[in-house]
């Protein structure tokens, strides 16, 4: 694979990409099990896709779901590795700005419980910090263990100072 030479650029994952995002991921954990085109598509009945792109080729994808006004982070994948730094913030930038236009008050996403404190700091440095599901309001809570039933902390992002106390 030639390496990228320009910014990533960031669009809503289509089902059309189904094969190309499948393909990514592949690529980019061979040792894994492999994923095939059905398995992405069934995934966009529950997850919206955002892809990264750079100088024509697939360097990043965030699955996302919004539940009760939150946006959780379900799948995060950059390739090649030294991309991060630009394909993750671009990433977040349009997933948590397409967040607060749904009015979410919060984005979250679960850290590997031995996750390395290189990982933490990638996502503090993006505003995110490690809370116990206890400290959250009942609402984001709820959601945290929906998704998570046996996780008891989060990397969670405050996307609005006010919430929302009665639907919108």
């Amino acid at each position: 694979m030639t390496e990228p030479n320009l910014d990533p650029v960031v669009r809503r994952g289509r089902p059309a990409d189904v094969e190309r995002i499948a393909a990514f991921i592949n690529q980019s954990r061979p040792q894994g099990q492999q994923v095939v085109a059905a398995d992405v598509l069934a995934r966009f009945g529950t997850v919206g896709f955002l892809l990264a792109e750079a100088d024509g080729q697939l360097v990043g994808l965030l699955g996302w779901q919004v539940e009760n006004l939150v946006a959780r982070i379900t799948d995060f994948l950059i390739f090649p590795a030294q991309l991060t730094q630009t394909a993750g913030p671009v990433l977040l930038a349009a997933m948590e700005e397409t967040a607060q236009e749904l009015q979410c008050e919060a984005a979250i996403l679960f850290a590997p419980p031995a996750a390395p404190a290189q990982l933490l700091a990638f996502w503090e440095a993006f505003g995110y910090a490690l809370r116990q599901l206890d400290e959250l309001p009942r609402a984001w809570r709820e959601v945290a263990r929906e998704a998570n039933p046996g996780g008891d902390r989060v990397m969670l992002k405050q996307l609005r100072a006010d919430r929302v106390l009665r639907p919108i």
